[in-house]
């Protein structure tokens, strides 16, 4: 069982990332946040899961240990598989999970996509009484899930690289706390302006 690596990230591309330990690089998963923290050349330690097939051995990566174990538990709900599971954990954090889960709020797993109304309930209940927030959720997660996404869709549209983008609406809601679509979209027009002006003066 590999459960963490430590060593140089040799690469991060959307969802997927190489790290280099003693020579031997492993592909990870990882989520689309984890993967604006992951920077190639720079040390990693991240937790892993090892989830073996007949066909296919894949490893997911965490930034924490909370990740790793909500990871865990959600694949033992009936109908949520290891992606699934993923794209659970790229729309809301742990702690909003914990609180979706105390306040029996099904509805914010509807939102994740591949999770219908059955499996949203079965996840509600299958993760009572195991699932416990750190702190008080914020009002910036959701919006940097939301109406962050909605910007990053906005800034590749106008010809900024998806990268480029989703790393400049992540400084711009960790440096506002959050705001509408539109208000994160000008702030983040304002702060790519002038790099997509000296790059375009041909």
């Amino acid at each position: 069982m590999i459960s963490s690596l430590r060593g140089t990230v040799l690469a991060v591309s959307g969802t997927q990332a190489v790290i280099d330990v003693g020579g031997v690089g492993y592909s990870v998963a990882v989520t689309p946040q984890h993967a604006l923290q992951l920077r190639t050349g720079a040390e990693a330690v991240v937790h892993t899961t090892l989830i073996v097939r007949e066909d296919d051995m894949s490893l997911y990566a965490f930034e924490d240990l909370d990740a790793q174990q909500v990871f865990d538990l959600l694949r033992g709900v009936t109908g949520v598989g290891p992606k699934s599971a993923m794209a659970v954990l790229a729309t809301m954090s742990p702690d909003l999970i914990a609180d979706a889960v105390a306040t029996e709020n099904d509805s914010a797993f509807r939102k994740v996509s591949g999770i219908g109304p059955k499996t949203a309930k079965l996840i509600i209940v299958s993760l009572t009484g195991k699932v416990f927030a750190r702190t008080t959720p914020s009002a910036v997660a959701p919006a940097q899930r939301a109406g962050g996404a909605d910007v990053v869709v906005a800034l590749v549209g106008l010809g900024w690289p998806e990268r480029v983008a989703q790393a400049t609406v992540e400084e711009v809601i960790a440096e506002t706390g959050g705001g509408s679509t539109q208000v994160l979209l000008r702030a983040a027009l304002s702060r790519l302006g002038p790099r997509q002006l000296s790059g375009s003066s041909s």
